[in-house]
């Protein structure tokens, strides 16, 4: 429980009774709908087996843990396409967030199907300032939908692991000092940027492992002509393949896609002349365009209190 038997919280979330409410979403659905201040709710470790969703009338939520592998969102869901039709994919979330302004710290989100069973989102997030930072996200495909068109997002210091396009959508999100585990062979990322953003996916001293067997892993594929994703300064185990990015067997996408890569290290680092040519190196002056700040600047880069992606504890 936290300091103070809850003090500084507006609601505890303990599974076993002892909090406000025994389930995260109840907690959700107790909060005042577009709140003046920000809502904060402790989630307290344990396994909590649902389905959340932060509706878009529920901005400015926060959700802390208490620590960053023992409160654990949970649930088994995955594509079906005979129950939900070819759009499947998006009903299988664990964490699904619509309400901008959202913060997490210290949760796992977990899709507990296994390998064999398709997609299977463990956080699906569309919201605008969105920042998730010291959280785990647990699954095997597709087990990160970061969405939204003209929506920003923003990790640090998280795990995010998976088997195939485990990090896809449109959003403008940065990764930074994550850990990317890959646990087959297969593709990290599939963006679908819009060509109205300037920017996708940008990882920034990332860290890029993989399970002991896995020796093949591309670093994206494009989901849709115009994707755009980076690399600057991240740290790529020998898992990744030599050609660092792959066209999804459309050559046509190779015209429009901005795959880059700017000072990383590692095995899987080299971007010499098996890199695919249709990827890019970035130049030092470059590559500061794809700075943090200047990639979630939006309309409204700074308010009095800092960058809105800094402001986690408040």
């Amino acid at each position: 429980m936290p300091a103070g038997d809850g003090e500084g919280y507006d609601y505890v979330v303990d599974e076993s009774g002892r909090g406000d409410y025994e389930s995260v979403q109840a907690a959700i659905d107790g909060a005042k709908a577009f709140p003046g201040e920000r809502i904060t709710i402790f989630v307290a470790d344990g396994v909590y087996d649902e389905k959340v969703r932060i509706p878009s009338w529920n901005p400015k939520i926060s959700l802390i843990g208490e620590s960053q592998a023992n409160p654990v969102l949970t649930y088994d869901d995955h594509f079906d396409t005979i129950e939900r039709g070819r759009n499947s994919t998006f009903f299988t979330y664990t964490l699904k967030v619509c309400g901008n302004g959202f913060r997490a710290r210290n949760l796992t989100v977990r899709n507990a199907a296994g390998p064999d069973r398709g997609p299977a989102v463990a956080l699906h997030v569309e919201a605008d300032r969105a920042v998730f930072e010291n959280c785990r996200f647990v699954g095997n495909q597709d087990t990160v939908y970061a969405a939204g068109e003209g929506a920003r997002q923003y990790f640090r210091e998280c795990h995010v692991e998976g088997t195939t396009d485990f990090v896809f959508g449109g959003a403008t999100a940065v990764f930074e000092r994550c850990d990317i585990h890959s646990k087959a062979d297969s593709y990290v990322t599939a963006a679908s940027t819009p060509p109205s953003e300037p920017y996708g996916y940008v990882f920034r001293e990332c860290a890029l492992t993989a399970d002991p067997e896995v020796s093949d892993v591309y670093l994206g594929r494009p989901w849709r002509n115009h994707a755009h994703v980076a690399f600057v300064r991240c740290r790529l185990g020998s898992h990744v393949h030599p050609a660092g990015w792959h066209n999804w067997s459309r050559p046509e996408a190779e015209e429009t896609v901005t795959f880059a890569e700017y000072d990383n290290r590692g095995p899987g680092a080299s971007t010499g002349d098996e890199r695919v040519p249709w990827s890019e190196e970035l130049t030092p002056t470059e590559a500061e365009t794809y700075a943090t700040e200047t990639v979630l600047a939006g309309e409204h880069p700074r308010r009095a209190s800092g960058p809105w992606y800094r402001t986690t504890t408040e």
